[in-house]
């Protein structure tokens, strides 16, 4: 079952604020002595400099949007960066980027209704996906770097939820997920390192969680792997022939999903 704000009801809850704050101060550790020419593999065109301002960048759009309590879709992303012109400046412009961050939270509401292109029309909404967008990075910027990335499992399990709940609402810049529909076919993603289970059903008209849960019933296909290792499948930074991602069911509809599923 969902709860009002998109999340799984059970799931460990996640201070996505403090992580935010975590998460960044990771990804700014990584990028000690590092080259900003570093190419990012699983951003492709990407260097670590592109990496690194994206991330700063969408941490402090998303703050002013939150300072602004937006009521519909802003027409501008313009915002004030403050980027350092010289690459040995961008560690503490990302970590600055996070306080700013923090600040916008300090002052909302995270139940004040805003304007948010997910399900959960509410301020907590952005504090969530600016949370994912840096962990994601974070993840990315490791691997370029040949380090070995881990992701804490509670907050793996709540990326995962975020992102099978939000996709079907992320046509505007996902358009694959228009083809993610069918005659009532389904998909779970199980965790195989303790709790998690999510049951996607695609219908004709689109697709969605299966507001009963994927505890009943069987699935068409089914996806299996630690909640670490599903976070990073559904995101695209995992192939699912990976070890340790296990797949078995119709091929068609998984070829179906992660071709159409990126986000």
């Amino acid at each position: 079952m969902m709860s009002s704000d998109g999340r799984a009801q059970g799931a460990t809850p996640v201070d996505h604020r403090a992580a935010i704050m975590v998460e960044t101060a990771r990804f700014v550790a990584a990028l000690e002595n590092a080259d900003s020419t570093t190419p990012v593999p699983s951003c492709p065109g990407w260097t670590l400099a592109d990496l690194v301002k994206h991330t700063g960048s969408v941490q402090r759009w998303f703050s002013a949007l939150l300072h602004a309590r937006v009521q519909e879709p802003p027409r501008t992303r313009d915002v004030d960066l403050r980027l350092p012109e010289g690459w040995e400046g961008y560690a503490d412009w990302l970590a600055e980027s996070a306080t700013v961050a923090a600040e916008a939270f300090a002052a909302t509401d995270p139940d004040l209704p805003m304007w948010a292109w997910g399900v959960d029309q509410h301020a907590r909404f952005w504090a969530r996906r600016m949370l994912f967008e840096t962990l994601l990075h974070r993840v990315d910027a490791e691997e370029a770097l040949g380090l070995r990335p881990t992701v804490d499992r509670p907050l793996a399990i709540d990326g995962v939820d975020e992102f099978l709940v939000n996709l079907p609402f992320a046509g505007s810049f996902a358009p694959g997920v228009a083809n993610l529909r069918g005659p009532d076919r389904t998909i779970r993603f199980r965790a195989t390192d303790g709790d998690g289970d999510w049951l996607v059903r695609l219908r004709p008209d689109g697709f969605g969680l299966d507001p009963s849960g994927a505890a009943a019933g069987s699935a068409e296909a089914t996806v299996r792997g630690t909640a670490a290792d599903l976070l990073l499948l559904v995101y695209g930074r995992l192939d699912r022939h990976a070890e340790g991602v296990e797949c078995e069911g119709d091929e068609d509809l998984l070829t179906l999903w992660f071709s159409n599923s990126a986000f």
